[in-house]
């Protein structure tokens, strides 16, 4: 084997800005194999960028998710704000060698298709292949799977995924509350690739209270109207930013036919989480992504005081709802979202693209043709 191969590295645009390079393409020296673990020939990764550890300056982690206090806001980065372009690891590959260390009996071996849980010491970008510390990363896919499906599940749908099964409790109790007549009102915040599996996710996970759930999806953008319906029947509401917030706020009452009990939103500015909390019902739940959550908290925690609401962080996920989220792909009982394939060699143009919204749900990029 060669040993050196490709590695694509991707930087938040809201951290370095649009005028500088943010993805960076160099060689590496092909990874050893964990005694534990594995080596991975990469063929799909979900255009992530870079998680930020807490060590990074306050000003990069302020603006990580296109943060509205100091960082840019134009619409060359509104993709960093309706959940298009995210901070995340998302890897489907191919086993191509097991550490020797390895219990023989885990279920993974040589050639297996797999994708692979984001654990702590993620590399700093995508290679062509990547060392995976312990076997326990590795989550199994059929054979018959896109790899480039399997490539979106690690990060966003995982977030989406345990998001909306933390809403489930919300759901119960609001609709115990309001009793057999009664409607608990769902708002779904942007429609790039988290928000639309959060709003196919919760399609699915509360399809037997159909009669009983309603959803909305608030658009950040034009383009999102479509890809929303066609996630469903769902009413979908535009979030213009350019209108005043009462405007806004009685936009959404309206379409929610009153105020709403759950909001999920994964890119959220100080401004549109301030709207959240003016359309909820005192005992309402706003849901953050847990990075974003960090930085708005300390902002807003008086202010839900105040409403009665709740502002609840959600981490990525576990292992197992990652097993889960497979299962309910290749089942055919949840839908993924669209997504367009790119040669990795064009990672700054995708990136470029995704930052503008140009790109409709994910983009997935391919570093290998063949599985051979």
């Amino acid at each position: 084997m060669n040993r050196v191969c490709k590695q694509v590295s991707i930087e938040s645009p809201a951290t370095v800005g649009m005028s500088k390079e943010y993805v960076f393409q160099y060689d590496v020296m092909v990874p050893d194999v964990p005694a534990l673990g594995a080596r991975v020939k990469v063929m799909c990764a979900g255009a992530c960028y870079r998680q930020r550890s807490a060590s990074v300056s306050s000003t990069s982690s302020t603006c990580s998710m296109g943060s509205d206090s100091g960082c840019t806001t134009s619409a060359s980065h509104r993709g960093l704000r309706d959940s298009s372009f995210y901070p995340g690891y998302e890897v489907a590959g191919v086993v191509e060698s097991i550490g020797e260390e390895v219990d023989p009996s885990c279920g993974i071996k040589v050639g297996d298709h797999v994708i692979v849980y984001p654990f702590d010491e993620c590399p700093p970008g995508y290679a062509e292949y990547m060392s995976v510390p312990e076997i326990e990363f590795l989550v199994k896919i059929p054979d018959n799977m896109s790899l480039s499906v399997a490539a979106m599940l690690p990060s966003g749908a995982l977030w989406a995924l345990n998001t909306v099964q933390k809403a489930e409790s919300v759901v119960r109790r609001i609709s115990e509350e309001k009793g057999p007549e009664g409607m608990c009102h769902i708002l779904v915040v942007g429609t790039g690739g988290l928000a639309l599996w959060a709003l196919r996710l919760a399609r699915f996970f509360f399809s037997e209270k159909q009669h009983r759930v309603h959803i909305a999806v608030a658009c950040l953008r034009d383009e999102g109207f479509c890809l929303a319906q066609e996630s469903g029947k769902v009413d979908v509401i535009q979030w213009n930013e350019e209108l005043y917030e009462r405007i806004l706020i009685e936009r959404t009452k309206d379409a929610c036919h009153g105020q709403v009990d759950v909001v999920i939103d994964f890119g959220t500015t100080s401004r549109s989480l301030n709207r959240s909390i003016q359309c909820l019902h005192k005992g309402g739940v706003v849901f953050l992504g847990h990075e974003t959550a960090d930085r708005l908290l300390p902002k807003f925690s008086r202010k839900a005081v105040e409403y009665g609401i709740t502002i609840e962080p959600v981490e990525t996920g576990s292992v197992q709802q990652l097993k889960e989220l497979v299962d309910l792909v290749h089942s055919g009982k949840v839908k993924p979202p669209p997504h367009s394939v790119f040669p990795a060699e064009e990672a700054s143009d995708v990136i470029n693209k995704l930052c503008k919204s140009e790109i409709p749900g994910r983009a997935i990029l391919q570093f290998h043709s063949s599985a051979q």
